[in-house]
C-alpha cells in the first residue's frame, strides 16, 4: 500500500460553478454534491491503536486526534454517486471489476471515473476526518473488521453487502459506505504509483478502512472479487 504524495503528476479536478461561470446544474438523483475546500496535504495522529502498526495492514486506530491541514486548500465542486455501482436488478455492489471496466461503465452512464483527490474529500468532508464517519473507527457501521475474511480452504469469503443495509455509514457529504464493503476503483492523482489506477476504501485491507489510504500496485486491468466503483461528474 503507497500512501505518499505525488510530486511529478497533478491532475486538477474539474470545478463546477467557478467565478464567471453559469450556475452548474444540480446532481442527478442518485449523485450527492461535494463543494467546499480541500486539503492537499494532512497530518492526522492516531491517539488509540487497536494493534501495533504493521499488524492487519497498517493497524487498526481506534481514535484519531482531530485532523490537522499541512497543504494547500483547493476548492472543489462536482457530483458523486451516492452508493457503489449496483447493477439492476442486483442488490450486491458489483465486484470483479478492473478500472477499465469501471471507466467505460462510468462513460457509457453519462459520467467519468472519480479522481483519488475527489474521492478524498468525498470521504472526509472539510474537516478532513480519518473515517467518514469521524475520529473513531466505524467498525459496528461499516462493512470491515470482520472476523473471518477466509473459508477453510483459505479461499476469500464474499464479504459484500448491499448498500442499503449500511445506512449509518455515510460521509459527511452524505456519500454512503465509502470505507468497508468494495474496493473502488478511482483515477490516481494523489499516492505515488506506477499506473493510473488506484483503489480505495474496501474491506479487505484493514489500513485501507480509512478516507485518505489507497493501493496503487495493481494495473488498469487487474480485476478480483472484491474490486468496484462509484461514478463522478
Amino acid at each position: 500500500m503507497s500512501v505518499r504524495p505525488l510530486a511529478a503528476l497533478v491532475l486538477v479536478p474539474f470545478v463546477l460553478g467557478a467565478a464567471g461561470d453559469p450556475p452548474a446544474e444540480p446532481c442527478p438523483g442518485d449523485m450527492v454534491a461535494v463543494e467546499g475546500e480541500y486539503c492537499t496535504a494532512v497530518k492526522q495522529h492516531c491517539q488509540s491503536w487497536m494493534e501495533p502498526p504493521g499488524i492487519a495492514g497498517d493497524g487498526r486506530c481506534a481514535h484519531f486526534d482531530p485532523s490537522e491541514c499541512v497543504g494547500e486548500r483547493k476548492p472543489m465542486r462536482f457530483c458523486i454517486d451516492r452508493d457503489e455501482y449496483t447493477p439492476a436488478g442486483q442488490t450486491l455492489p458489483a465486484g470483479t471489476l478492473s478500472w477499465t471496466d469501471a471507466r467505460k461503465i462510468c462513460t457509457d452512464a453519462g459520467k467519468r471515473l472519480c479522481l483519488e483527490s475527489e474521492w478524498n474529500f468525498a470521504c472526509e468532508g472539510e474537516q478532513m476526518v480519518p473515517y467518514p464517519t469521524g475520529l473513531d473507527r466505524p467498525s459496528t457501521v461499516c462493512n470491515f473488521d470482520q472476523h473471518h475474511l477466509l473459508d477453510h480452504f483459505g479461499k476469500p469469503l464474499d464479504l459484500r453487502k448491499p448498500s442499503s443495509s449500511l445506512v449509518d455509514c455515510v460521509s459527511p457529504f452524505g456519500v454512503r459506505n465509502m470505507v468497508g464493503n468494495i474496493d473502488e476503483w478511482v483515477e490516481r492523482d494523489v499516492t505515488w504509483g506506477p499506473h493510473r489506477s488506484a483503489l480505495k476504501g474496501g474491506w479487505w485491507l484493514a489500513g485501507r478502512n480509512r478516507c485518505r489510504p489507497a493501493t496503487t500496485a495493481h494495473d488498469e486491468i487487474y480485476r478480483d472479487f472484491q474490486t468496484g466503483l462509484r461514478c463522478c461528474r
